[in-house]
């Protein structure tokens, strides 16, 4: 009897630590809140593009870099304003 409750809770603590950590999507958000207006542009066009497999570093680089040529943010607080929505992208990531 014993032995079997052991090892239905063992067999119950391996399948949750085996489990997918989840994205974190209200915190992500409550972050970028907090951000300057630029940096929130940065967040709202780097985050559709934030999967599991996403270089974080590489998207949002890419997508300030386009921002930036666009004229939609200034070029002088740009990568500071990146490094924070790379902060609050980094919690949509499993």
């Amino acid at each position: 009897m014993i032995s079997t409750r052991l090892a239905c809770l063992l067999a119950a603590c391996l399948i949750g630590s085996t489990a997918p950590a989840l994205a974190d999507k209200a915190s992500s958000e409550a972050c970028a809140a907090g951000l300057s207006a630029d940096g929130k542009t940065i967040y709202k066009a780097s985050a559709p593009a934030i999967t599991p497999t996403a270089n974080i570093r590489d998207v949002v680089t890419e997508k300030t870099r386009s921002l930036v040529m666009g004229g939609s943010i200034g070029r002088a607080n740009a990568k500071t304003d990146a490094e924070a929505a790379g902060g609050c992208l980094a919690m949509l990531k499993p």
